[in-house]
């Protein structure tokens, strides 16, 4: 059995790779920036992150999405549905959740076939 690690920390890392499934850690964007940046911001890191261990968004298999307010999923999903493959779409969950820090309003956590 191989596991891969990516951008290994003290508490996580990266991205991790095993059996030829990607797991990313939690993306998020710039603190305090507006959901549209930081989601813009996090699909970028996730590009970045998948090409990294050898994939692409049109290999996602599930996306966890977590807003800090619900009053963001319209705005969120306009740049979401500009970045994803519509011929690929992953598997997706959306909910509420307290973040990190009160200025993070979206974190993304992605698996995908490497």
């Amino acid at each position: 059995m191989t596991i891969k690690r990516i951008g290994v920390g003290p508490r996580s890392s990266r991205a991790v790779v095993h059996n030829s499934t990607a797991y990313l850690c939690g993306q998020v964007g710039t603190r305090g920036a507006d959901i549209t940046t930081q989601t813009r911001e996090c699909l970028e890191k996730i590009d970045q992150l998948l090409a990294e261990v050898g994939s692409d968004k049109s290999k996602l298999l599930q996306v966890e999405i977590w807003l800090s307010d619900m009053k963001d999923f319209a705005a969120m999903n306009e740049v979401y549905d500009a970045w994803i493959d519509p011929a690929a779409p992953a598997a997706r969950a959306c909910g509420e959740a307290k973040l990190a820090s009160s200025e993070l309003l979206v974190e993304f956590i992605v698996t995908a076939a490497v």
